[in-house]
């Protein structure tokens, strides 16, 4: 699937036919704006026409999918896979830091600090 951008900029429907992008790009009518996902620019002037698309999100526990189809075709899916650690990482953090901040209050006094220490006259 290659992603087409019009002369504006603005998305235009995509297509399968490779053999007419990689003519397109040979003839410096087209150029490359992104290589994953592929998506060309047109280099000149095209009608703007495009067609429906409806996006159907599958929200689960530990996946989400996502589908974007036209009447006729699938044009992308895939899922994205949640994170379930966060909820631990921030309460291991939690306990470094109240370790650290009570590190700092009720320390033995040090060798400089001992008044007792010092020998008078």
């Amino acid at each position: 699937m290659v992603y087409v951008l019009s002369v504006d900029g603005k998305p235009l429907m995509p297509t399968k036919r490779h053999g007419k992008v990689r003519r397109l790009l040979k003839q410096h009518l087209a150029k490359v704006v992104k290589v994953e996902p592929f998506t060309i620019q047109l280099l000149y002037e095209t009608t703007s026409y495009t067609q429906n698309i409806t996006l159907g999100i599958d929200s689960g526990y530990n996946q989400i999918g996502f589908s974007a189809v036209t009447e006729k075709e699938e044009l992308i899916c895939g899922k994205v896979k949640l994170r379930n650690d966060i909820s631990e990482l921030l309460k291991e953090g939690r306990m470094y830091r109240r370790i650290r901040r009570n590190r700092l209050r009720y320390r033995k006094p040090r060798f400089d600090n001992r008044i007792s220490s010092k020998k008078e006259g």
